[in-house]
């Protein structure tokens, strides 16, 4: 382990990684009942499960060994959910059940084009040429990001829908378990760490849910599957259906490309947009709460990273999921301890596990593993204190506005594009245009025109 992973350079021990990456795990197995939900709409559904398990283990594994960093990646959030309704139910609806073989010959491709990127160090010069005040400022952004998803998920915070097609932010209602319990996590995880007791994200997660099986047993927690609110008990009666994968692996449609290139390149541009910077800004702020970015506030070995995230991309399209990227969940398992690939290594093996016990896993409930997230997203809120703002203007604002885009809009990538589209245009606006660099000039152009085709989808 020594020899692999270098565990004494990085202050840690096998005992502390294996608990990082269990925390790792726990944090982000709702994937695996997620990913199938969402693209079971227009895929064999079991089909998908396996193939995000296996995809996820192996993308991760090539992260621990390749990289020897603490980051485990998955099928992402938003990716999946344009997967499934706006490219396959939207811009393929009349290629009916064929559409999914073109979105995953898209996915396929955006993973071959990442791999060529990072041969080459595109994606590696994009992520160093973004300025440390930016970085602090992703940091705390994807902190305050990660812990809205905690707040959502146990219903902390809810939204409700008008008629008139606004929407309301409210607090939920602290009668329910889903709140309550909750709140008992993370006020246990904040405890525990007070006093310095190791794993102590993990035995939040857990305590939070065996009083979830109590609130179940004594009738609190209600199970409602028609509500959407399920069983936090494991359900071993359908056993295990891994057959499905026959129906969704090596399914790409290359003919259809050949006849509708124009359309297939606007499909395939928009995964490589959300994916690029979702795993550039994921990267720059786990990187930064583990401590691991050097002097210059760069990553050292991102060229590593990206490759393991790109190479994930196109074994998740020949399996057949959607896009494969480095998941934000992995600031938990830092915040467990969590410096090396080791941990990485152990939320990959549970992958696998999870193909086995796949009910275990699925049975914890998103508001056992809420306290998590919102208590990793108060670590790495941090990094605000690094942000220098009484320095340059075009600076301040750019980290501002990563820090306040990414959780209003709910989007890592978006975030990172507000705050370098007024970096830049604050600097040219200073007299100070040769301070940004032609890397920083190329990712500007990109954002403009990503702009544009927003405001013409609009009109």
């Amino acid at each position: 382990m020594e020899k692999i992973f270098k565990l004494k350079e990085h202050g840690t021990t096998v005992k502390t990684e294996v608990i990082a990456g269990i925390t790792t795990f726990l944090t982000m197995a709702y994937i695996l009942a997620v990913n199938p939900n969402i693209l079971g709409s227009v895929m064999n559904r079991s089909g998908v499960f396996v193939a995000t398990a296996l995809a996820s283990a192996l993308a991760t594994f090539i992260m621990a060994f390749l990289a020897n960093y603490p980051i485990a990646l998955s099928a992402g959030l938003g990716l999946n959910a344009y997967f499934a309704y706006t490219v396959c139910l939207g811009e393929l609806a009349s290629e009916g059940t064929n559409a999914f073989t073109i979105a995953l010959t898209a996915v396929f491709c955006e993973g071959i084009i990442f791999i060529i990127l990072s041969i080459f160090k595109a994606r590696e010069a994009i992520i160093n040429s973004i300025p440390a005040n930016l970085k602090n400022g992703i940091s705390a952004g994807i902190g305050l990001f990660v812990a809205y998803i905690g707040l959502q998920g146990a219903n902390i915070v809810t939204f409700t829908h008008g008629d008139d097609g606004s929407t309301t932010i409210g607090l939920g209602n602290f009668a329910t378990p889903q709140v309550a319990l909750a709140l008992i996590g993370f006020l246990l995880i904040v405890i525990l760490s007070a006093y310095d007791i190791k794993g102590s994200v993990l035995i939040g997660i857990l305590a939070t849910w065996v009083l979830a099986m109590v609130a179940e047993k004594i009738g609190w927690y209600q199970v409602d599957v028609t509500a959407g609110v399920f069983s936090v008990f494991p359900d071993f009666s359908q056993g295990l259906q891994l057959s499905g994968l026959a129906d969704t692996a090596f399914k790409f449609n290359f003919g259809w490309v050949a006849s509708h290139l124009i359309q297939f390149l606007a499909i395939v541009f928009a995964f490589l947009y959300v994916d690029l910077f979702d795993t550039v800004g994921t990267v720059v702020g786990v990187a930064d709460k583990a401590g691991l970015l050097d002097e210059e506030g760069n990553v050292p070995g991102v060229g590593k990273i990206l490759m393991a995230d790109a190479i994930g991309t196109v074994a998740g399209a020949c399996l057949g999921t959607s896009t494969i990227t480095s998941f934000v969940e992995s600031s938990a398992g830092v915040a467990a301890g969590g410096r090396t690939g080791l941990t990485a290594f152990t939320t990959g093996v549970l992958f696998l596990v999870a193909l086995f016990l796949s009910p275990v896993f699925l049975a914890i409930p998103s508001f056992a593993t809420s306290p998590a997230l919102i208590y990793v997203g108060m670590l790495m809120v941090s990094s605000a204190k690094k942000i220098e703002f009484n320095g340059d203007v075009a600076d301040t604002v750019g980290a501002y506005l990563a820090m306040l885009m990414m959780p209003l809009t709910y989007s890592i990538a978006t975030g990172i594009m507000f705050a370098i589209l007024a970096w830049v245009i604050v600097k040219v606006a200073e007299g100070k245009a040769k301070d940004v660099s032609p890397v920083m000039w190329v990712i500007w152009c990109l954002f403009a025109l990503r702009i544009v085709a927003l405001v013409t989808n609009f009109q």
